[in-house]
Order: C-alpha cells, then structure tokens, then sequence
C-alpha cells in the first residue's frame, strides 16, 4: 500500500487513485502506482476498487488531483464492470479532475463503450493499415515520442481516432503508421491523458515474456505523460 491517511499525510500530499479490480490485470495498477509515486508530483498513491480500502465513487474522487485506469483484459468485459462507474468518473473529469489510462485504461477513455472522456474515439491499434506488431501476443512495439523513436511494451492497445471538430488534443507520440499513439486533452476543466502501449512497463515485464529489454527502456516516457496531464490543469509541481 502507498502512503499511509486516507487522504493523505496531514493533508499535505495529492492524493492519486489507481483502479485494481477485475477491470485490471495483476501487475499493471501495481507499475501504474510506482511510476505515479517516483513522479515529481509528490502524489500520495492509493488503490481504489471493490475489494480495497478506497472505492470508486463520487466522494473518494473528489478528494483526489488524479485517477488512473491501468490495464487489464478485455474491454467489453471491462466495461461490464465499471459501468456503473462511468458517470462518476465523467462528472469527476469534468469538474477539474485528472484521467490517466493505460492501454485498456486509454480504450475506456473512449466511447464505444467507455468513458467517454477523449474528442473522438478508441480503435485496435492491430487492424489499423500499416501497423505493428499484427497480433494480440505480448511483445515489443516502437512509437515516435517527442520525436525520438522508442522501443515499448505492447499488447493488443489502442489508437485515438481524434476529432478537431470535437475539441482540441495534443498527440504525444504516433506508432510507426503515424496513428496517436499517446495524446493528451481537456474535458470540461479537468484533463485526460492516455497511452495504448505500456510506458509504464518493468523490466521484468520483457523478461517474463522472453522478449528482449529495449536498450532505452527508461521511465521518462510515463513521466512525460503525466507531467503533461497534470501541467494541463496548471497544478503546480512538489519542490
């Protein structure tokens, strides 16, 4: 468990929630809370969900400056359970909050089904043209972030299919085929940030799957995205 009050110590840390439910897969609420608790923001990490300490309703988001949906399985049965959810979670973004999603966490930022939260859509990042990897295995894919190529861990993500019509959004990173891979957006006054690969991967996520660990395999990446989220609300950074 991160951190020790259930808002904080004494108030004087942002509290951020991680999901870890059946909406998740063991291990990524657990990468998403390390990287959020090494980030500058001085966050105070705690898991929401059905069987933890924190559930996911109105009242414990409110007391939150961010709440992360890592990733999971698949995301109609995701949605299954967390359904009841979304208008909580969309009214929280809404007046002032802050959505990170990873992977299955960026497919539910979208609207068929989920959230709702991005100004267009999620898609299969496999069936788009031009794209690689073709297949739902584990395995290594490359983005373009901040124009530098970058080797990441992949697993059937998404891409956003993003509207101007629909509101503005920065592309952070694009897969090989030019499609978003990693984008940040308002919604009402609060800001959504999502990925569809895993930034935030170990390791041992490489090695577990016998894959090889990318020579630049760093936390950067997930550092930068949730730099970018929370700049975009102006909150300003722990010193």
């Amino acid at each position: 468990m991160f951190g020790r009050g259930v808002f904080g110590r004494g108030g004087d840390r942002r509290l951020a929630l991680v999901y870890r439910g059946p909406a998740s897969t063991a291990g990524c609420p657990e990468a998403v809370a390390g990287a959020l608790a090494r980030s500058r923001w001085d966050l105070d990490v705690r898991y929401v969900g059905p069987k933890e300490r924190l559930a996911l309703e109105p009242a414990v988001l409110a007391s939150a400056v961010l709440y992360a949906q890592p990733g999971g399985g698949e995301l109609d049965r995701a949605w299954r359970k967390l359904r009841r959810q979304a208008p909580a979670v969309r009214d929280y973004v809404a007046g002032g909050g802050r959505y990170l999603g990873f992977c299955l966490g960026g497919y539910l930022a979208g609207e068929t089904p989920g959230f709702g939260l991005l100004p267009g859509d999620t898609d299969q990042f496999i069936a788009s043209p031009g794209a690689w990897p073709t297949h739902t295995d584990d395995t290594v894919a490359t983005v373009i972030w901040d124009g530098r190529r970058r080797e990441v861990f992949f697993q059937d993500g998404a891409w956003f299919d993003l509207d101007p019509a629909r509101g503005p959004a920065e592309v952070l990173a694009t897969y090989e085929n030019g499609l978003p891979a990693a984008v940040v957006a308002p919604f009402g006054a609060g800001a959504v940030g999502v990925v569809g690969p895993h930034p935030e991967a170990t390791p041992d996520w490489f090695t577990d799957c016998g894959l090889p660990v990318p020579a630049d395999l760093r936390a950067d990446l997930t550092q930068d995205l949730v730099d970018r989220v929370m700049q975009l609300g102006q909150l300003a950074p722990a010193h």
